[in-house]
């Protein structure tokens, strides 16, 4: 049984990370990179597609995104899309290919985003705490039912507290390469 918790908290906790990685993978530095479009969508046929699945997107240069729509009919829904996202980023459009220039990032734009990939370290560490949480109280309902003995229990808690020390680490380290790759001019 205490496998179980503990593969389980393992799981999800890892799940957590990797939300938490694809969160700071959004936030735009001064360097183009496809992922930052992974969370627009645009109406592709009457159903919401990502950008990814509708078109090529290529970084031909360290400052600008090259997005090719398979279909030419859907460049000015991508072009909206992009205006009406949160990236701050003007498309060019020239009838066959959008160009995302990323202009430099300001000293003071480049602090906004180390608060904002803070506050999604942040939530990532709330979610391991939770899943810790949750844990910790299905192994003390074991012991409550006498499945597990109180050592048992401390062992398990020890484990699990191990487990979630390490993941905390793991966040900080993705929040870390992302603060530098941020303040890098």
């Amino acid at each position: 049984m205490i496998n179980e918790v503990i593969k389980n908290a393992r799981e999800r906790m890892k799940k957590a990370i990797i939300a938490t990685g694809h969160e700071l993978a959004g936030v735009r530095t001064g360097r183009a990179s496809a992922s930052i479009l992974d969370r627009i969508n645009i109406d592709y046929y009457g159903t919401k597609t990502p950008i990814n699945q509708a078109a090529s997107i290529s970084v031909p240069e360290s400052q600008l995104l090259l997005i090719q729509p398979w279909d030419k009919s859907i460049i000015a829904e991508i072009e909206k899309a992009i205006l009406n996202s949160d990236l701050g980023i003007t498309p060019a459009n020239d009838g066959q290919v959008i160009r995302l220039p990323f202009p430099p990032l300001s000293e003071e734009r480049r602090k906004e985003l180390v608060k904002i990939v803070k506050k999604y370290a942040e939530e990532g560490r709330v979610a391991v705490r939770n899943i810790r949480r949750d844990a910790n109280e299905h192994l003390k309902k074991e012991e409550k039912n006498h499945e597990i003995s109180e050592d048992d229990l401390a062992r398990a808690e020890d484990e699990v507290q191990k487990l979630t020390d390490g993941k905390i680490k793991d966040i900080d380290d993705l929040l870390t390469m992302k603060e530098k790759e941020i303040m890098e001019v």
